[in-house]
């Protein structure tokens, strides 16, 4: 494994923002109407599952801390695949699309209770 410096170094923030980056370009054609609602609100939680991690790195001298912040992550990417559901149901995306977004989650879903369930690790600072 190799030195993970920044936040941008981390796979489940890549994959994250990646993610986010295409329920950007989809909700671009959701109606007029969903624009401070279903496009708002998908947007948001979207980006907050990478933002959560960002601060989730910047907090690992406190594994506590680091934890809690990976929990809002996690807690983001599920209100995120809850949001699909809406727009699947209201047919603004298709199943295809949804299921690709929903198993992306997923795997980030997974990733991000690794990190947590081996917090130790990634909070350890010695020095080599």
């Amino acid at each position: 494994m190799s030195i993970i410096k920044f936040h941008q170094d981390l796979k489940v923030y890549q994959e994250s923002f990646k993610t986010a980056m295409e329920i950007y370009e989809l909700t671009k054609v959701f109606p007029k109407e969903e624009l401070y609602s279903l496009t708002d609100q998908i947007r948001r939680s979207s980006r907050s599952v990478s933002v959560n991690i960002s601060e989730a790195w910047g907090k690992r001298k406190y594994e506590k801390s680091f934890v809690a912040k990976l929990t809002d992550s996690e807690g983001e990417a599920r209100e995120t695949q809850s949001w699909l559901e809406f727009a699947l149901a209201c047919k603004y995306i298709n199943e295809e699309q949804y299921n690709n977004l929903n198993k992306q989650y997923n795997h980030i879903i997974g990733m991000l209770v690794i990190m947590m369930n081996q917090s130790e690790k990634w909070c350890s600072f010695e020095k080599k």
